[in-house]
């Protein structure tokens, strides 16, 4: 037994990107939910980001077969924020009631590539 010895082992040096390729076998509308419209994801739309609405359970390599196989685009990268639920009073009666958890993904798409909402 040598505790030195000439075996190597090999890494595996193949990278995973979020460009993988991912069945999603007709289900891209409940993958991505809407476009996410405020005042911030509208300028980012400069930029090449585009803001969406997703399932909480949608993985990166999910929402970029969803995003191609809807709009035809090739995401670069995928990013996804979990908002929390919040605790909102009510107008009409006392109390608090509760606005629920959402999920959103920031898409950035390459230099050129457009995604047209209307």
């Amino acid at each position: 037994m040598a505790l030195f010895g000439d075996n190597k082992k090999e890494k595996d040096t193949t990278k995973r990107s979020a460009h993988a390729k991912v069945s999603l076998h007709g289900k891209a509308h409940d993958i991505i939910r809407a476009p996410w419209f405020s005042e911030q994801a509208l300028l980012a739309t400069e930029r090449g980001v585009y803001v969406f609405e997703v399932s909480p359970r949608a993985t990166k390599p999910e929402i970029a077969g969803a995003i191609k196989e809807i709009y035809g685009v090739a995401p670069k990268a995928v990013r996804i924020v979990n908002l929390p639920a919040k605790r909102k009073a009510l107008r009409a009666r006392r109390g608090f009631g509760s606005r629920s958890a959402r999920s959103k993904a920031y898409v950035c798409l390459n230099a050129g590539d457009t995604i047209q909402f209307a």
